[in-house]
């Protein structure tokens, strides 16, 4: 039987656990012997979401996500989104979501239908409300702190 293949994605801009909680719920979607390939948003990519560039450059943020146990695979994004790119490149049996990716989960599964793929897409809830899950949250505790120096 093939090994299932999990397909997550993300900035992981300054890594903290959330992103580690979503990859290991990511990764079990697909079952014991599941195969996880994450994709890491490009530079420019994030600068056109976001309005603003990620602290860390794209090839430490993917060295960083592979080096994760949970992680069997990292690779750049596109700069432009485009499914069918990494549907063909990936072959993922399952796309995973994070719980504020409705905008994303919702472009996936119209592609997905469009085409008719064989994937399913799969939201991860949200772990708690932990003080720092968030790169955005860790960003404005350092402000507060150098702040206060």
């Amino acid at each position: 039987m093939r090994r299932k293949i999990v397909l997550a994605s993300g900035v992981f801009d300054l890594l903290h656990y959330g992103h580690i909680r979503y990859l290991e719920e990511a990764k079990k979607l697909g079952g014991e012997s599941a195969k996880l390939v994450v994709i890491v948003a490009r530079d420019k990519t994030v600068e056109r979401g976001k309005g603003r560039g990620p602290i860390m450059t794209e090839d430490q943020r993917r060295a960083l996500v592979e080096s994760l146990e949970v992680v069997d695979e990292a690779i750049l994004g596109y700069e432009e989104f485009n499914i069918d790119e990494v549907i063909k490149r990936v072959k993922p049996d399952i796309i995973a979501v994070g719980h504020d990716q409705h905008d994303i989960k919702k472009r996936l599964e119209e592609a997905i239908a469009k085409r008719g793929y064989e994937v399913k897409v799969v939201k991860i809830g949200k772990f708690g409300e932990e003080e720092l899950d968030s790169s955005s949250k860790i960003k404005r505790k350092i402000i507060e702190r150098w702040e206060g120096v």
